[in-house]
């Protein structure tokens, strides 16, 4: 039952993302929003502990969300066949790139000034 009220303050927190992302034209999506707005939320037991157990059951079946990239993977093999290498290019540039910035923000407060 604490599973369920968990993904009820999701979703509750996604639809007042939406809400604020619609009302105000926010550049931001709305469930990034509502993200935003969950996590000084989780500081109260009242939403804390059910969405861990909610978050903790959607992680052990992560893989079950997989299934429908798979599929769509699968109905456009065409695509992929063309566009395959150009794809996998820019997912590993794009990955390195995020961690170089991920590197140097980390590396950056720990350098001393002189």
């Amino acid at each position: 039952m604490k599973g369920l009220r968990g993904l009820a303050w999701l979703l509750v927190f996604q639809s007042i993302g939406e809400v604020l992302s619609r009302g105000f034209s926010l550049p931001l999506p709305g469930p990034v929003l509502g993200l935003i707005l969950l996590v000084p939320a989780l500081r109260f037991a009242l939403v804390r502990e059910p969405v861990a157990e909610c978050a903790d059951f959607l992680l052990s079946h992560l893989s079950l969300l997989f299934i429908p990239v798979g599929v769509g993977v699968m109905t456009h093999l065409a695509l992929l066949s063309q566009y395959g290498g150009r794809m996998l290019l820019v997912i590993a540039l794009s990955t390195w790139i995020g961690l170089t910035v991920t590197a140097l923000v980390l590396y950056w407060p720990d350098r001393k000034a002189p």
